[in-house]
């Protein structure tokens, strides 16, 4: 019997909603933001907190920090087989029994699924420029003197914030063995 059979029906809404809603968070947002700010350097940084925190329109055609700009289209493979990993950790070998597990990889499908909209171009607009056309619309800036972060989006602190989830439940989580279950609160939600 598969471990399908013993996942609760309230993880595959958890995932699709987190998911469908991290993704729809990130799309909406970029696409906000770039209309009221512009294309990169079309405009000056808006400051929510001066000079810390504010929003700049940019243009990532690589990875983290820009690395392996003009791959965005093997950045986009990745995410593919990175998707198909998750739905096949969750559901089909079990991990979704797990609650945060559960959490975690829909976060991470919602950071997965926005960046990989943008690295299939799907919001590059003719006449933009061609090394756009996998790349992907960052706008949220910090700053602190003269160290600036890179620019990034929702999908990335999806990403991030669903990767430490995992760190977290891989130094926390205990052992699991053939006689254990899932305990009666953890199943039922």
């Amino acid at each position: 019997m598969l471990a399908v059979d013993a996942i609760p029906r309230s993880r595959y809404v958890i995932f699709g909603l987190v998911s469908v809603l991290g993704c729809a968070a990130d799309l909406l947002s970029k696409q906000l933001v770039f209309q009221w700010r512009g294309l990169p350097r079309e405009g000056n940084e808006w400051w929510l907190w001066e000079p810390y925190v504010g929003i700049e329109t940019a243009v990532n055609i690589g990875a983290l920090f820009g690395m392996g700009g003009g791959f965005g289209h093997v950045f986009a493979g990745l995410s593919i087989v990175a998707a198909i990993g998750i739905v096949l950790w969750l559901f089909r070998f079990g991990a979704a029994r797990d609650r945060w597990l559960t959490w975690a990889l829909s976060l991470v499908m919602g950071g997965v699924f926005g960046n990989l909209y943008d690295r299939l171009g799907l919001w590059v607009k003719p006449g933009y420029p061609q090394q756009w056309n996998s790349g992907v619309r960052d706008w949220i800036l910090f700053r602190y003197g003269e160290h600036t972060w890179p620019n990034f989006n929702i999908a990335d602190s999806l990403l991030v914030c669903g990767a430490i989830m995992l760190m977290l439940h891989a130094f926390w989580e205990q052992p699991h063995t053939e006689a254990s279950s899932p305990s009666k609160s953890d199943a039922a939600v």
